[in-house]
């Protein structure tokens, strides 16, 4: 039985510290379930978003305040909707916080992210609709429940703690990206920024889709040695120190380039960057975005043509990937034991949002535990 109150994380104001405070513990509608949440990630970005959203992306609105933030949660079901069925209490699982509205064009036609009014639970939307979803499903993961869309629910294998499952957020935007990219074992993959948040877990998965050969670029070459040493048979490495990726990637290639690149460099990161990238794809090569390089790159277009190079931007990922990579999970092709775990009550938020940075790069996986497991 779900308990009339619950302790939420609430932001008042951007850049403002967290709140904890007592508040109505949700039910679910028809189509809901609601989640006792045993893990939240807490990462990188989440205290960019709450610090400094409203300067930086004014166009990608936030949630009204007060509200609770947190994009990655995994728990057990404690109640579901009168109309789930399959779903039941005690299950374990992952909450894709991707919203949409569910009854437009794109939403009919199983697409989605293609939703006017598409948010992400917890974090921020794409649209001026965006407070439609977040009205209807305002709470993020630090909190004791929440309530999500069963159509969103990815169930978890045995050999997953929900600490690991909290992580397939960032882990499959890149299996996502992948997929788009036509990533397998016959396909040259290069991943940048692959000792961060996003691109270890990009890794993991290009290990998991049995990609043969790696090609590993970031900047700070301890930790790219042990990305190497996960698979040291398919795995090169090349650090931004020693020079620009594009001559590294064709010797390697004998001159012909990768047939896939996935860019997983944050906003931060320059336009000089992604245009050097580009530069080591072959003819009938893939470049998928994920990494949200915020500056305008200045892309030779006509070469993209003459060469049959396909650019791709790749938001999020979907449920059924999801629930895809739990497959691999429970096969054992997709590790999440890479991740080194580092868990807080919900009361020390403000401790861990404010020391991520002294996060051992991509390995580190921080998480809130709200209810423990």
């Amino acid at each position: 039985m779900l308990p009339p109150k619950m302790r939420a994380a609430r932001m008042y104001d951007v850049g403002s510290e967290m709140v904890i405070e007592d508040v109505d513990t949700p039910r679910p509608e028809a189509m809901d379930v609601i989640v006792k949440v045993h893990a939240c990630n807490v990462v990188p970005n989440l205290g960019n978003v709450l610090r400094n959203w409203t300067t930086w992306f004014p166009q990608l609105p936030l949630p009204h305040l007060p509200a609770t933030f947190g994009l990655d949660a995994a728990g057990t079901i404690a109640a579901v909707g009168s109309g789930v069925s399959d779903l039941k209490v005690g299950d374990r699982v992952y909450v894709n916080p991707a919203r949409s509205c569910g009854s437009c064009g794109p939403c009919r036609s199983m697409n989605p992210i293609g939703c006017s009014a598409f948010v992400f639970q917890g974090y921020f939307g794409f649209t001026a609709r965006a407070q439609e979803t977040f009205d209807r499903y305002p709470w993020g993961g630090l909190c004791e429940y929440m309530a999500a869309p069963a159509n969103a629910i990815v169930t978890l294998p045995d050999n997953v703690t929900c600490q690991q499952a909290s992580r397939l957020g960032y882990t499959g935007t890149g299996y996502s990206a992948l997929r788009k990219g036509g990533a397998g074992p016959n396909v040259t993959t290069m991943i940048t920024g692959a000792s961060g948040t996003l691109g270890l877990g990009t890794m993991l998965c290009a290990l998991g889709l049995g990609v043969t050969r790696i090609l590993a670029v970031a900047r700070d070459k301890t930790l790219l040695e042990e990305v190497r040493q996960i698979a040291p048979q398919r795995i090169e490495i090349h650090s931004l120190l020693d020079g620009p990726v594009s001559p590294w990637a064709l010797a390697k290639t004998d001159g012909e380039g990768v047939d896939l690149i996935v860019n997983c460099l944050g906003p931060g990161a320059q336009p000089d960057q992604m245009l050097d990238e580009l530069l080591a794809l072959r003819r009938g090569g893939r470049f998928v975005n994920v990494g949200a390089v915020a500056a305008p790159v200045p892309i030779d277009v006509h070469t993209l043509m003459d060469r049959n190079q396909s650019f791709i931007g790749s938001a999020w990922f979907t449920t059924p990937e999801g629930q895809e990579m739990a497959e691999m999970i429970r096969g054992s092709t997709l590790d999440m034991g890479t991740f080194r775990q580092v868990s807080f009550p919900l009361e020390r938020v403000n401790e861990v949002l404010g020391g991520i940075d002294s996060r051992h790069g991509g390995f580190s996986n921080f998480t809130i535990v709200p209810n423990p497991e």
